[in-house]
């Protein structure tokens, strides 16, 4: 069982994949830690510039 590796809070830099819009490219903070989706942890985080939140997966982010 795979646990979440950031923390409510924490800044994560969130990189979308290949196909998805990449102007969402930047820093995050960690709002709450979600279930797990296909047994990859996810996460809602919100931009740091414009405030907008997302739903991503753990392999979308990194440390800032």
């Amino acid at each position: 069982m795979p646990t979440h590796k950031f923390a409510p809070g924490q800044s994560v830099r969130f990189s979308p994949h290949r196909y998805e819009d990449g102007s969402s490219r930047g820093i995050y903070t960690i709002v709450t830690r979600l279930p797990e989706a296909g047994n990859v942890p996810q996460y809602r985080i919100k931009a740091k510039t414009d405030g907008r939140e997302r739903v991503v997966r753990e392999d979308q982010l990194a440390r800032a």
